[in-house]
């Protein structure tokens, strides 16, 4: 093997290194409602925004008002606002949540909420 060949495969290895560090860096951050945070009707939040594996919503909330149940691919769960086994629930107010490629779905699970308009449903590419 000559030293070309060499040179080529070490710029090749490094622009895989690039591509991967920068996909890694285009997952973005998206506060769930924007200033008003994780409240009633935010299901019209996500219009016009192209989410992606690996983006982190943002859930901001006070504390004992609300919580964050991921129910992750259940879209019956989500449609009649159920909180199932293995839905994930968050509590801290200031939650980081990580979307999976597809659907992914989230709710407030106190008495009234989900019904009344606290839950979103999101697609990942």
């Amino acid at each position: 093997m000559g030293q070309g060949n060499g040179s080529a495969m070490a710029l090749t290895l490094l622009i895989c290194l690039f591509l991967i560090q920068s996909g890694m860096a285009q997952a973005r951050v998206y506060t769930v409602g924007d200033a008003q945070g994780w409240t009633f009707n935010v299901t019209s939040w996500t219009r016009g925004k192209i989410f992606r594996a690996g983006d982190v919503l943002a859930f901001n909330y006070p504390v004992k008002a609300h919580n964050v149940v991921a129910l992750w691919t259940n879209k019956v769960a989500y449609n009649w606002c159920l909180k199932t086994r293995g839905s994930k629930v968050y509590q801290t107010g200031k939650d980081r949540i990580k979307l999976v490629k597809g659907d992914n779905f989230f709710m407030c699970s106190f008495p009234g909420h989900c019904k009344a308009g606290m839950k979103i449903a999101i697609k990942a590419l």
